[in-house]
């Protein structure tokens, strides 16, 4: 199918992959001498384009870098879109330079929370934990082969119930991109950047986007380092929030989405077959663990998590 679409619209074009995402999307480059586009098939979930349109439109009012659209065929699932090049911001990161980097992947953040939220899915406490419940479901039950105890899963539940509590204390109705890290930050040949795959975005807290940028699953830093950033952005965005609080809010949604993430990492191995994402749960677990150990409401959490992995 894909390539009647290329013959027919781009027939002197070379077409090769560009790569794949978690999702059942594809992308390849569309090349003629100076010419570069990308083509992104989701002809096996169509339904995701016009979300990712009407977030390309919010974004570009907003001032974000995102790909402009120059064609598209929404019955068969294809859209040709600006190429932003093949390198992204886990490519560059360095011990000498994330400081630096960082902070203009965080200024794009505060444009992209300047977006119209109008009509988006709500981040509200049943989808903090529809998707936290996915650990439960395929990390612990299906990857660990685990079966929790009654007293076992009412203290996993308290944990889940004290996380989206404090994730519901922070500012709302923010515009989140949802995937924001490294992978998903192109760095263009002028140095810029440009922000891809944020078809899923949806309105909820004020450190989600800060959370996939600061404790992405692929790539860390020290956290006392990484708390500095955090205040960098705390002072743009609410400077009357004391320290310990906006930390507080930004390590309580990290460990939201690190919960999430362990089950989706897992399904996309167990369902999927995609096995790339395993080598990224141990990172990702170490965030989770080292974070619940610090917070009083979440300690319990840490010691069940530790006696399932044995």
């Amino acid at each position: 199918m894909i390539k009647s679409f290329v013959e027919k619209n781009y027939k002197d074009f070379t077409l090769t992959k560009a790569s794949a995402d978690a999702s059942f999307r594809q992308y390849y480059r569309l090349t003629k001498g100076l010419q570069s586009y990308i083509l992104m098939d989701a002809s096996l979930e169509k339904e995701s384009l016009t979300p990712f349109l009407d977030r390309t439109q919010r974004l570009s009012n907003a001032g974000v870098n995102v790909p402009a659209i120059y064609d598209k065929d929404l019955t068969n699932g294809y859209l040709v879109i600006e190429d932003f090049g093949s390198v992204d911001l886990l490519q560059k990161l360095t011990q000498n330079n994330f400081q630096h980097l960082y902070k203009k992947a965080i200024d794009e953040i505060l444009k992209i929370q300047k977006a119209d939220t109008t009509g988006l899915p709500l981040y509200d406490k049943d989808f903090l934990h529809f998707e936290m419940d996915l650990m439960q479901e395929w990390y612990l039950e299906k990857k660990l082969a685990k079966c929790l105890t009654k007293k076992q899963k009412e203290l996993l539940d308290e944990s889940l119930e004290r996380i989206s509590d404090v994730v519901l204390q922070q500012p709302q109705d923010i515009f989140v991109h949802r995937d924001y890290h490294s992978r998903n930050i192109m760095i263009k040949t002028d140095e810029s950047l440009g922000i891809i795959d944020y078809q899923d975005a949806m309105n909820g807290a004020i450190t989600y986007d800060l959370v996939s940028l600061l404790k992405d699953c692929y790539i860390s830093f020290e956290r006392e380092n990484i708390l500095k950033l955090v205040l960098y952005f705390r002072n743009k965005v609410a400077p009357q929030v004391s320290d310990a609080e906006f930390i507080k809010w930004f390590d309580f949604m990290g460990m939201q989405r690190h919960i999430k993430v362990l089950g989706i990492f897992s399904r996309l191995h167990l369902r999927d077959g995609k096995d790339g994402y395993l080598k990224d749960i141990p990172l990702t677990l170490h965030y989770l663990l080292d974070t619940a150990q610090r917070y009083d409401e979440t300690k319990e959490l840490a010691t069940l998590l530790q006696e399932l992995m044995q």
